[in-house]
């Protein structure tokens, strides 16, 4: 069965919140030092500012990874203006990766992206995370600067 991608349907919200706050605030306090309260806080803080609406907030597109069955999500916002779509977010659950999903999930989201006219795709990696990192790059991703605090 061929990988899809679909709009999260906003009674899929509550599981995506319960998958990202807590890997969020783990990549705070990875990458910041933030205590794991404080973390929590702000991830909760972040999410409601830039999904308002959850999947239905203008101008973001979160996604449901489907192979039939929901195997991870995937959310970007997109600039028309400048071609460029930024990927916030993209979750492939443990038990399906591995498995070539993660690789045709963004072939995908490019094709996508590109029957919308844009033609570029930016995100952004935490340093903590080489599995991330190393996908990116296979898919011919470059480092553009390096972050630090």
């Amino acid at each position: 069965m061929p990988l899809l991608l679909r709009p999260l349907h906003p009674d899929e919200f509550p599981g995506y919140l319960a998958y990202f706050l807590p890997d969020y605030a783990a990549e705070l306090v990875a990458s910041y030092g933030l205590p794991v309260d404080i973390a929590a806080t702000r991830a909760k803080a972040e999410i409601a500012a830039d999904l308002p609406q959850g999947p239905l907030t203008p101008g973001q597109s979160l996604l449901a990874v489907t192979n039939p069955g929901l195997i991870g999500y995937l959310w970007y916002a997109a600039d028309p203006a400048s071609q460029t779509a930024f990927l916030n977010d993209f979750h492939i659950f443990p038990s399906h990766q591995s498995k070539g999903h993660g690789t045709s999930a963004i072939n995908a989201l490019e094709s996508l992206l590109k029957s919308h006219g844009l033609t570029h795709l930016r995100l952004r990696v935490a340093a903590s995370n080489p599995r991330a990192q190393s996908l990116y790059l296979a898919l011919g991703f470059q480092p553009t600067g390096t972050n630090m605090a």
